[in-house]
């Protein structure tokens, strides 16, 4: 599979759509999803992706590790080693194909609000 380095105009930005929910290795969700290399537990977040004139709704692959604390819909983020991986599958006959988007971690790029006191 031949991981695909996503370059960006600096132009681009992006917005937390969705918070983190974890990823799964298997079908009745039994088995967490992990980083090959570090063993990290693999979780799958909506980004709003913008540049110039054009928006779309990206679904990334994050390592627990690379989740800054704070994530919440409507934030700014960027990226940090942002990779596509094309991929394609038969099932029941039909192919089905796409790209897998992939990250090390997400950088805030505004601080989270501190939480109030009571």
């Amino acid at each position: 599979m031949a991981r695909i380095r996503v370059g960006l105009l600096p132009t681009a930005s992006f917005m937390v759509g969705t918070l983190p929910v974890p990823k799964y290795a298997d079908a009745e969700k039994t088995q967490f999803a992990t980083d090959r290399e570090t063993g990290a537990k693999l979780y799958t977040i909506t980004l709003f992706f913008m540049e110039e004139d054009r928006a779309e709704a990206l679904k990334i692959t994050v390592p627990e590790t690379g989740l800054p604390n704070g994530l919440k819909p409507g934030l700014p983020v960027m990226p940090v080693e942002l990779f596509a991986t094309p991929w394609a599958r038969i099932f029941n006959g039909s192919l089905s194909d796409g790209i897998a988007y992939r990250v090390d971690r997400l950088d805030l790029l505004t601080p989270a609000p501190a939480a109030e006191a009571a």
